[in-house]
């Protein structure tokens, strides 16, 4: 890539570049068209990339809550923190979201935040549906691109100097990273899909491409990805037969109680009329 071609490429992924492709994305099909009860009431938590809070993913939350799934925020603030500190944080909103839904819920996580999200499913696959990862380096989790490194390691050292909430040099080579790094690398016992894109300038593909996930290509910017439309046109059957999954596993453990009930039942009258 020449210098010309490199100073696009980056100028592309500036946010407020990629928020110029909002208008795309309301006017597109995917977007206005769907069922209203096509996610059945399924949980959904969104957890923000690196540096960004939830508000990056209102869209997104609009687009399920329009389908019919129930989104919520990670509530993690600027993803800017521990590892370890923000996963142990995650699971308590995952906890709450599962209780206040009834169920398993999905995953969904851009960046970083689809790192903090595969943690999180392997340390409770109990609680998740399915994991989606959106243009997150998850087999190289220092592998971004140098400047992203760089302003990483710069929270380091702010953090060093006292100022809380921040990533410290634990999480880049420390216990923090060994355990996380160990986790990270560790199968995935949930459905889950990694999204990534020839043109992200911030994560390369290569590192996106989670061996435990399916893999699919978009044409989109790093920071553009949740608000391309094509991402919806891949997320929309796939998220669908998750909650239909889900749905149907609610209704054989349900059978199995009740043929359970009705068979003790059987035994009780067996034992009574033979006293």
């Amino acid at each position: 890539m020449g210098v010309v071609e490199a100073a696009r490429a980056a100028a592309r992924e500036q946010v407020l570049v990629a928020m110029l492709d909002i208008p795309r994305l309301l006017a597109h099909p995917a977007w206005r068209a769907g069922d209203p009860d096509e996610g059945r009431g399924v949980g959904v938590l969104l957890v923000p990339g690196f540096g960004f809070g939830d508000l990056s993913l209102h869209l997104t939350g609009t687009w399920l809550r329009n389908r019919g799934y129930v989104p919520t925020g990670a509530r993690i603030g600027l993803n800017v923190g521990c590892t370890t500190e923000l996963v142990d944080r995650l699971e308590e909103r995952l906890r709450a979201h599962v209780e206040a839904t009834g169920g398993p819920v999905v995953l969904f996580g851009q960046s970083r935040g689809g790192g903090l999200a595969r943690l999180l499913a392997v340390r409770r696959p109990e609680l998740v549906r399915g994991l989606v990862m959106v243009g997150s380096p998850v087999l190289d989790t220092l592998g971004a691109h140098p400047s992203v490194v760089r302003v990483a390691r710069l929270l380091a050292r702010l953090s060093a100097a006292g100022l809380p909430g921040l990533l410290d040099e634990d999480c880049f080579e420390g216990t923090c990273y060994d355990t996380n790094s160990e986790s990270m690398a560790r199968p995935l016992e949930v459905p889950a899909l990694a999204v990534f894109s020839p043109n992200d300038l911030i994560a390369p593909p290569e590192l996106c491409a989670d061996p435990c996930a399916e893999c699919v290509e978009v044409g989109s910017t790093h920071t553009g990805m949740a608000l391309d439309p094509e991402l919806y046109e891949l997320l929309a059957p796939r998220l669908a037969a998750w909650a239909r999954a889900g749905e149907d596993a609610a209704g054989d453990d349900a059978a199995v109680r009740e043929a359970a009930v009705a068979e003790e039942t059987r035994e009780s009258l067996s034992l009574a009329s033979t006293a």
